[in-house]
């Protein structure tokens, strides 16, 4: 393992992201639960792999790690209901938003406080047999377990997020869709080690450095 380089497990052709999908993650920054799903995009220029470095852009002197579920959808789906929404999934990964919070705080924008380079790390692979509604998101910070919630805690659970956003958009082979994260998000500095694990898939892990 010393002497091989493990990718991200995909390349999607787009990555669309779920605001505030999570309760208590809403009350940290004291916004009020939204009416319907908020969603935005993150460049695939922004993914890594595991083992990858985190890098912290001059920009911004608080970047927050956000652990998360993030969804790999398997055939092209248009309009799709909740009830057929599974049917679209290929599997299931880890995911970390990372995010400038001072930008975000600053300008309003969810993309723009989540674009930079090596802002979204994704693995360490791709789960295709899972029962997603088992799952717990656990993100440990040097070790100190910082967030810990089963998804079951999502305001809109995976078949309504994929239905939803299929009104807006086709959703195609590979696409990628992160979930949204649960509270417990904080900042990160250079040299700290980062680690999402969700039972079943594994644990992505990823060390920050300056930039």
């Amino acid at each position: 393992m010393d002497e091989i380089k493990i990718l991200a497990p995909i390349k999607p052709g787009k990555v669309i992201c779920i605001g505030l999908n999570y309760k208590e993650h809403a009350k940290e920054f004291n916004i009020p639960i939204p009416k319907y799903p908020v969603f935005f995009f993150k460049p695939t220029s922004a993914i890594i792999g595991p083992m990858d470095n985190i890098c912290i852009p001059d920009l911004s002197k608080q970047v927050e790690y956000e652990g998360e579920l993030a969804i790999v959808i398997g055939k092209k789906c248009k309009n799709i209901s909740k009830e057929d929404a599974l049917d679209a999934i290929y599997g299931y990964t880890c995911a970390n938003d990372v995010t400038a919070r001072d930008i975000q705080q600053e300008d309003k924008s969810f993309s723009k406080a989540k674009c930079f380079d090596t802002f979204l790390p994704i693995g360490p692979a791709i789960e295709t047999n899972l029962d997603y509604e088992n799952l717990v998101i656990t993100t440990f910070l040097n070790g100190k377990k910082v967030q810990d919630s089963p998804v079951t805690d999502m305001i809109r659970p995976v078949p309504v997020l994929i239905s939803y956003l299929s009104q807006f958009m086709s959703l195609e082979p590979g696409d990628l869709v992160l979930t949204g994260s649960p509270p417990g998000t904080s900042p990160m500095k250079a040299g700290d080690n980062i680690s999402i694990n969700i039972e079943g898939i594994g644990t992505l892990k990823n060390q920050v450095i300056k930039m």
